[in-house]
């Protein structure tokens, strides 16, 4: 991912407007901000992050991403995240009130209190090179001795719930209608920004279809991904909050978050699982661990959809 750092070069400002600070954005948010501005408004405000709803033609039916998270250097890094270079401690939403207008667009995001100019990049697609099936199933142990070792996914807001467990069994099977079933009763089910049944299907998501796109015979696990992701996203703008129907939209692309992005890199065998895997238990009061079950449920979805496919290769070769 692309480093965020200051500016050096002097910007100048709207009128009315203190001078804007530079920032990172994913470029899944590319579109919207090379475009000419739109209107948006000020949906949350957190020390760490704020999120911009956008404005348009019957607002539920605008286009995806259409909630924007500006956060500070020391946040949770969505998928949909513009970072600006100030750390929390810094307090650099301290004059942004919720409920207020806001701007995407012109290579700018400006809200009352601050504005923030798109000087890089970084991106929310994280490229795992190719991976084996045997390479898997040793990335795939390591993440779960990882995920043991900081305590499981125990802080999981549907743990006990029936459905997140029917929905691993027909990941693993390859069984659509099935999973599709089990995917739907849970569209945002739970509280909060991001409810935990939405995290759980964008950290799914986003392994079957980066992992499924990485290992050999993944196909059967980005197929999946596919009629998955379709279905949840159909009418997610109405069944659950407006952030998490962003980042399920992400999630069904194969944008992920940089924290979950760095758990698939350690199932790669790019870097080590276990600080990855605490760093995301780390985030949000159950996100972390509801997007955890979800990288879990759908890495070893791909590795027993792989095997199978393998193992019927050589049965007919």
């Amino acid at each position: 991912m692309t480093a965020v750092v200051r500016d050096p070069i002097p910007l100048s400002a709207r009128p009315g407007l203190r001078p804007p600070a530079a920032g990172a954005a994913s470029l899944a948010l590319r579109p919207l901000i090379d475009a000419p501005r739109v209107q948006a408004r000020v949906i949350a405000v957190f020390p760490t992050a704020v999120y911009l709803e956008l404005r348009g033609p019957g607002e539920s039916g605008a286009a995806e991403p259409r909630v924007v998270a500006v956060v500070s250097s020391d946040a949770v890094r969505l998928p949909n995240a513009v970072v600006v270079v100030a750390a929390s401690r810094e307090r650099p939403f301290h004059a942004v009130r919720e409920g207020s207008d806001a701007f995407v667009g012109d290579g700018r995001v400006e809200m009352d209190g601050l504005q923030v100019r798109v000087r890089r990049w970084w991106d929310p697609a994280p490229s795992l090179g190719a991976l084996s099936v045997p390479a898997l199933a040793r990335g795939v142990r390591g993440l779960e001795t990882a995920l043991d070792a900081a305590g499981g996914t125990a802080g999981c807001g549907l743990a006990g719930h029936p459905d997140p467990l029917r929905l691993a069994r027909h990941c693993a099977a390859g069984e659509l209608a099935g999973a599709v079933e089990a995917a739907e009763r849970i569209v945002g089910l739970g509280p909060g920004l991001t409810p935990s049944g939405d995290d759980i299907l964008a950290g799914l998501l986003v392994s079957l279809r980066l992992v499924g796109g990485a290992v050999r015979h993944g196909g059967t696990a980005v197929w999946l991904a596919g009629w998955l992701g379709a279905a949840v996203t159909t009418d997610a703008g109405t069944r659950t909050t407006a952030l998490a129907a962003t980042l399920l939209h992400c999630a069904a692309g194969g944008q992920a978050g940089a924290e979950v992005a760095a758990v698939l890199r350690g199932v790669a065998g790019h870097e080590p699982p276990a600080p990855a895997v605490r760093r995301l238990l780390s985030a949000g009061h159950t996100s972390g661990a509801d997007l955890a079950w979800g990288v879990r449920t759908g890495c070893r979805a791909v590795l027993e959809l792989a095997t199978a496919a393998a193992r019927d290769g050589r049965a007919t070769a």
